[in-house]
C-alpha cells in the first residue's frame, strides 16, 4: 500500500474513533477542512508539523500514527 493512502486510512480511523468530523478535527488541528479530506483520500501528504497538530488534536502520539501507517504498508 502507498504510504500516503495508508496515512489517510489511519487518520480516518483515528478521527472516527475519536468521534470527530473532518471539520472538528480541522478546527482542533488548525488546518483547513478540505486538507483533512485530501489527506484521508491520500491525495495530499501532511508535513511533519501537520502530523504533530493532527496527533495533538486526536490525543495520539505522532509516532503511534506512523507505527500504524507502517503496519498497513508492511502488511501487504
Amino acid at each position: 500500500m502507498d504510504p500516503a493512502a495508508a496515512f489517510g486510512q489511519v487518520l480516518r480511523s483515528l478521527r472516527r474513533d475519536a468521534g470527530l468530523t473532518q471539520e472538528q478535527l480541522a478546527l482542533a488541528a488548525e488546518v483547513e477542512r478540505n486538507f483533512v479530506s485530501l489527506i484521508e483520500r491520500g491525495v495530499n501528504q501532511p508535513s511533519i508539523r501537520v502530523i504533530f497538530k493532527l496527533g495533538d488534536a486526536l490525543g495520539v502520539q505522532p509516532s503511534r500514527m506512523i507505527e500504524l501507517v507502517e503496519a498497513l504498508v508492511e502488511g501487504e
